[in-house]
């Protein structure tokens, strides 16, 4: 447990969100941080439970030009770091006993700093050096995306990053490489102008012990589908009459697993989609197949009959006792046997998706699946790192799951890499998420042709995306204020079919109209 004391919370996410990169899975206790009038601590005992390893405290002064950061522990601990630090680290190390100077009136750098101070902090005290730095956004190309719209040439967008997130070489390589891409990849997008489409279907055969997604077991609502669809129709009706005249720039098929549904009720749903959407012009149309053992010949078909340019067929690893462990009640064979299957029946763009850092495996396992992946030769990878959400059986029983091995390295990632570009795959899209093993990051690799737009548009958040269905997000990116609002759709499915009118009316309060046309990495 850590607990985290702070007089102002206008900076609490951000540090807690730092040290669950140090410790993640740790639990956290807040308590108040009394001052005095001069903004001094009126204590300095902690006054921590048993059961709490560590405590942050910080302190703003009155003024709010300043703050004093520093760690309690229960125990004692040794601050040590057992290497050479770069200058820029060595810098911020020599004055980590000083409180912060900060300006309140310009949040980022206000915010930076504190990260910058907590970063070098809890290196001393672990002996850790993060990939990542003190970068904790789920976006780091966003950063880079935005230094190459301002015309920073490559060399000096590296040092800013290293200067202001102290990230690694390695990773400010990689952000400004797929940045490039995603540049050329979206430069013929309408951003402002168009939007693009996803709809949400919140089935599975089966729930994954890592899965925090909107998911329900298929087998509970056999015979009742229909009752979402109908839901989902009328909700579709309403964002085709809203966005009618807009370019509808891709189509998404998440959840889920889209393929959960039977081949009917997937024709009766992209037979409405073709009916009240200009499907024929869109870039590209995915349609998540994920599961083997959701996919059959008569759904591939349908998909195929209704325009479908692009599935995902994901094994997460190709190990059969791994599949087993983490509730994929499908073979490594059934993964090859479907993936061949979408191959004879036209599937030309055909993603997988792998998780690295799954319980019990490591380089080994892992290199096992990339092998046997190479030989399958798919279009597109994703390889994830990892990341064990709140919602997740892996954390919500955790007691029941304590003992299982999750290991994720650097060497293992650098693995992955190389082998996706011996695959002619190269790096377009990534992101990152909270809690993630390794503290590393979700890599798409595509060869040339086959990267997936809505991939980059969704991580980069240059266009308008309209979420339908249980568990969606709509976001609307407002152009030329770098601004983003949202609606959510509630992700019970049976909350979902009652209250539809609802989720429509959510939507019909942020989707007002948008003027202006903007060309995306212009």
């Amino acid at each position: 447990m850590i607990e985290i004391r702070l007089n102002d919370n206008a900076y609490e996410q951000d540090i807690r969100e730092l040290l669950m990169a140090f410790y993640p899975g740790e639990g956290f206790v807040y308590t108040p941080c009394p001052t005095d009038g001069a903004g001094v601590r009126e204590k300095t005992d902690s006054g921590i439970s048993s059961d709490v390893r560590l405590t942050v405290e910080g302190i703003v002064s009155d003024d709010r030009h300043s703050f004093c950061l520093r760690l309690i522990f229960a125990g004692e601990a040794e601050f040590h770091v057992k290497r050479s630090l770069p200058p820029e680290l060595a810098r911020e190390a020599e004055h980590r006993d000083e409180p912060i100077v900060l300006d309140y009136d310009d949040r980022t750098d206000a915010k930076n700093k504190i990260k910058r101070r907590l970063y070098v902090l809890l290196m001393f005290a672990t002996g850790k050096m993060l990939p990542w730095g003190a970068l904790t956004g789920i976006r780091p190309t966003k950063i880079v995306m935005t230094k190459l719209a301002e015309g920073m040439p490559a060399d000096e967008i590296a040092a800013f990053m290293k200067e202001n997130y102290y990230a690694s070489d390695e990773k400010i390589a990689l952000s400004i490489e797929i940045a490039r891409r995603e540049r050329e990849l979206l430069a013929g997008v309408d951003c402002a102008g168009g939007y693009s489409l996803y709809v949400g279907i919140p089935f599975c055969p089966t729930t994954c012990l890592y899965c925090s997604f909107t998911s329900f077991p298929i087998s509970k609502w056999e015979g009742r589908t229909g009752l979402y669809l109908e839901a989902l129709f009328k909700e579709m009706d309403y964002v085709a009459a809203k966005m009618h005249g807009r370019t509808l720039s891709t189509v998404y098929f998440g959840g889920g697993t889209p393929t959960s549904l039977s081949a009917e009720d997937l024709d009766r749903l992209f037979t409405k989609l073709r009916t009240v959407f200009d499907v024929d012009h869109a870039l590209e149309f995915t349609v998540e197949a994920g599961r083997p053992d959701s996919i059959t010949r008569e759904k591939l078909r349908v998909l195929k009959k209704h325009g479908v340019t692009r599935i995902s067929i994901n094994p997460q690893t190709m190990n059969q006792a791994t599949l087993d462990l983490i509730g994929r009640r499908h073979t490594v064979e059934d993964v090859k046997a479907k993936f061949l299957m979408a191959r004879e029946e036209g599937f030309d763009n055909i993603n997988m998706d792998l998780i690295v850092g799954l319980p019990e495996e490591d380089m080994a396992e892992v290199r096992s699946t990339m092998e046997q992946v190479r030989a399958l030769a798919p279009d597109s990878l994703t390889v994830h790192s990892l990341a064990i959400k709140r919602a997740a059986r892996l954390n919500t029983m955790k007691e029941i799951y304590k003992n299982l091995k999750i290991v994720n390295t650097q060497e293992i990632i650098d693995m992955t890499a190389s082998c996706a570009r011996e695959m002619g795959l190269q790096p377009y899209y990534l992101y990152r998420q909270k809690n993630m093993a390794g503290n590393f990051e979700n890599v798409g690799y595509a060869a040339p042709g086959k990267a997936c737009l809505y991939n980059v548009l969704i991580m980069e958040e240059q266009q308008t995306i309209v979420g339908c269905g249980a568990g969606t997000t709509t976001k609307r990116v407002i152009p030329g204020e770098n601004r983003i609002e949202r609606a959510e759709t509630v992700k019970n499915v049976e909350q979902y079919i009652a209250r539809v009118d609802e989720m429509i009316e959510r939507k019909e309060r942020l989707l007002t109209e948008e003027k202006g046309i903007a060309i995306c990495g212009s």
